[in-house]
């Protein structure tokens, strides 16, 4: 299963980084994750926030191919836990394409990312700053592998 995560946003803190490379490295060699960081819109006193919208959409977009499964976290997403990832993890494994899951700048993600995704998911109800949604995700997708192939990590 590979798996690319796009996300909007500038350079992350070294710990970011150690976090994300921590759940990545305990995943088997068929699962891969690819982090794609692209580039914030340059924020300006005179713009508003729809224009930087747009302008991620485009970079967000020209990354996701026509048969890749998406998923947008986004904070109107529907909630789920870490066993309902699970199931959807399967699910994910069975879609022909790439798993894509998208994580918006300051901003959120534009409707155009939205209309594009397959599944809406929320993370939590609270607003999480992006370096901190980077590691919950990485810490949730290891997660929803251990309790699909029935390994211990996860405990109720």
């Amino acid at each position: 299963m590979k798996i690319r995560v796009l996300t909007i946003a500038g350079k992350m803190p070294s710990w970011v980084e150690a976090g994300v490379a921590d759940y990545d490295k305990r995943l088997p060699r068929d699962v891969k994750i690819d982090w794609v960081s692209l580039p914030l819109a340059t924020r300006r006193k005179d713009r508003k926030a729809e224009h930087y919208l747009a302008t991620e959409a485009q970079s967000i977009l020209k990354q996701i191919r026509e048969d890749d499964f998406v998923v947008a976290l986004d904070v109107r997403g529907k909630s789920c836990s870490s066993e309902e990832l699970a199931e959807n993890w399967q699910a994910w494994q069975a879609h022909r394409g790439d798993l894509v899951i998208l994580i918006g700048g300051p901003d959120g993600l534009d409707q155009s990312c939205l209309a594009r995704a397959n599944q809406r998911l929320s993370l939590s109800a609270l607003t999480l700053p992006h370096a901190l949604v980077r590691v919950v995700l990485a810490e949730q997708l290891y997660r929803a592998w251990s309790l699909s192939i029935g390994h211990p990590y996860h405990r109720a």
